[in-house]
């Protein structure tokens, strides 16, 4: 639940880590869903961006096409931060597909190659208040997998689907995030 910061101040932040890797050849992955970071991020060589709106600004796309940073695009059942709303009426599968068939189309349909797409279901608040619609998703994302022929990567570390199901706080669902990791593994995550 941490407070959202402005683009200047999340720069300021990554730039002494993002030269400190680049320099040792180590690859990174930066999560941020401000344009501006994520220019910053691009000309500092990032390997991942990874966006929790999922890149919904088509003015940042002929940016992001001239990179070859890899995008992850995640879905989330409202914009920006986490809060505690419920999650769509029907099938979540269905809406989480609907967003990525969108999403999907306008990168490509942008000169984005689609192989540089990751995609992320997201999971906890980002699918809604209830824990059961993480579960959901967790036992059934190898249908994004296998509908999109894409990487799917999923998030699982502390989230509130772990706390609300354990009962524990952030700091003690190590074993509840290690056996959502196993079974997101068994299941075919990249």
């Amino acid at each position: 639940d941490a407070a959202p910061v402005s683009s200047d101040t999340e720069i300021a932040r990554i730039a002494p880590v993002l030269d400190a890797l680049k320099a040792d050849g180590i690859p990174v992955s930066l999560d941020s869903y401000q344009p501006a970071t994520q220019a910053y991020a691009l000309s500092r060589g990032v390997a991942y961006l990874n966006d929790i709106r999922g890149f919904p600004d088509a003015a940042f796309y002929p940016q992001l096409a001239k990179s070859s940073a890899k995008l992850v695009v995640m879905h989330s059942v409202q914009d920006g931060q986490a809060d505690r709303r419920e999650a769509p009426a029907g099938d979540i599968m269905d809406h989480i597909a609907a967003f990525f068939d969108a999403r999907i189309a306008a990168l490509t349909g942008a000169g984005i190659k689609r192989n540089r797409l990751v995609l992320d279901p997201g999971m906890g608040f980002f699918l809604g208040a209830a824990p059961e619609t993480s579960l959901s998703v967790l036992a059934r994302f190898d249908e994004l997998r296998l509908r999109f022929d894409l990487p799917v990567l999923l998030s699982v570390s502390r989230k509130s689907f772990l706390r609300a199901l354990t009962g524990r706080g952030p700091g003690d669902v190590g074993a509840a995030t290690l056996a959502a990791e196993l079974a997101a593994a068994a299941g075919g995550a990249d």
